[in-house]
């Protein structure tokens, strides 16, 4: 008999490709402040607008990209479900990025949203699944996203 793990694997394999996209989240100078404080990252270019406003090419503080990047979890969740694939989780684990770049800067009042593509899945034992998602990061009214990163997640299943 099939375990949790190895139904949601051919849930999974079938659903390769595009996920959809989630909903959209302003990034205030506040929340950029507060990351700037947790990382000990004060450089004017997040926190400063008036030395922004001189010497930054945006004119306007921008979010740290590590702040985009942390944000993917929020993000993801917004993102429509295929509810089946996940029936017998008991958690999910970060495992990792295999790749990150930071292609755009988010600006202060911008909104950002994440869309998720399944580029792989793994069986790596009968209760445990290693997803590699394409995370692509937009920011509204932009041409360029803020951030693509491929993110492994491990799902364990009981």
């Amino acid at each position: 008999m099939a375990t949790n793990a190895e139904k949601a694997y051919e849930l999974f394999k079938q659903g390769i490709g595009p996920e959809g996209a989630g909903e959209w989240f302003a990034v205030t100078q506040e929340r950029i402040n507060a990351f700037a404080d947790v990382t000990e990252d004060h450089q004017f270019i997040h926190v400063d607008p008036e030395k922004s406003a001189q010497l930054s090419p945006y004119k306007v503080p921008i979010a740290h990209g590590f702040l985009t990047l942390s944000m993917l979890t929020h993000l993801d969740g917004t993102i429509p479900k295929v509810p089946e694939r996940y029936a017998g989780i008991v958690m999910g684990i970060n495992y990792g990025f295999e790749k990150v770049r930071f292609i755009s800067p988010v600006k202060v009042n911008s909104r950002i949203r994440a869309s998720s593509e399944l580029v792989a899945v793994d069986l790596k034992d009968p209760n445990t699944l290693q997803t590699t998602r394409r995370m692509t990061v937009e920011i509204e009214g932009e041409g360029k996203p803020a951030c693509v990163a491929e993110w492994l997640t491990r799902l364990i299943y009981g």
